[in-house]
């Protein structure tokens, strides 16, 4: 279980372990939390008050300090997993949606002409369709793109990096995606 960690003022920093999150808590660095409580800690007992030491550990922090995320700077890394996601595993000239291991990285320009492994030039295709293509164009291929590429947002990014995100992280975070994200259902 990860939890979202968040700047003081809201964007996305990071997902983090449990054990991360308590050193934060701990250092006093949590200036707010939303979602529910995903753990609590218990640990040594105070020798003058007796109290037991607990830290409630929340799906959603915002910490102290800069934000070493500039949103605007961002540019997500490109993995196939992340790709996949953004494109729903549906193919990008089939139309036909596969599982993840029968499914390639296609690129629009190829390497063979001088394309880039970039968003923008890539989509997600069946391994069928791929080959079918070959090192051509998708005019050259007479194989129109059934749709485009982009570069996910920051908050896309962080939904697309975590496969495991708890429903009220998945809720504050749909809550930002552009209107145009292929990610709402």
């Amino acid at each position: 279980m990860k939890v979202l960690k968040l700047s003081a003022q809201g964007l996305p920093q990071s997902w983090i372990s449990l054990e991360q999150a308590v050193i934060h808590y701990a250092a006093r660095e949590v200036r707010w939390e939303v979602g529910g409580e995903v753990a609590v800690f218990r640990g040594g007992h105070n020798a003058v008050s007796g109290e037991q030491s607990i830290i409630t550990v929340n799906s959603i922090i915002g910490t102290r300090g800069v934000p070493n995320i500039n949103p605007f700077h961002l540019k997500p890394g490109l993995t196939n997993s992340k790709l996949f996601a953004r494109d729903r595993n549906i193919c990008a000239y089939c139309g036909n949606q596969f599982h993840e291991e029968e499914l390639t990285r296609e690129h629009i320009i190829p390497f063979a002409q001088n394309g880039i492994d970039k968003w923008m030039n890539v989509v997600t295709a069946c391994r069928a369709c791929n080959h079918r293509k070959s090192s051509r164009t998708p005019e050259q291929a007479h194989m129109p793109l059934l749709y485009t590429p982009y570069v996910p947002s920051l908050w896309e990014d962080f939904i697309l990096r975590n496969r495991r995100i708890l429903a009220d992280q998945m809720e504050f975070l749909m809550a930002h995606l552009p209107k145009t994200s292929r990610l709402y259902s």
